[in-house]
């Protein structure tokens, strides 16, 4: 896995601290991976989240849990273990 450069957690700051309650886990209040990743620039991580929410909310075609197993499923096929 490569070494990406990020914002330590306790260092999120301006727009980082605005976005983080709405990028971490509601439960742990922990950011994964692929979000943390964005830290350095904030509009990237805005960008990201707004894409997550329209591919897993945006449509009311599919369960979110289906759309979770796609995404599981195209992961696995593209060697990705995130």
């Amino acid at each position: 896995m490569a070494w990406i450069e990020q914002v330590d957690g306790d260092q999120w700051a301006g727009e980082l601290a605005v976005l983080r309650p709405q990028v971490a886990d509601p439960q742990t209040r922990e950011v994964d991976n692929i979000m943390r990743i964005h830290s350095l620039d904030s509009g990237s991580m805005r960008a990201h989240l707004a894409m997550y929410v329209q591919a897993m909310r945006g449509t009311t075609s599919l369960p979110k849990s289906e759309r979770e197993m796609i995404a599981i499923v195209v992961s696995k096929a593209n060697e990705c273990e995130y």
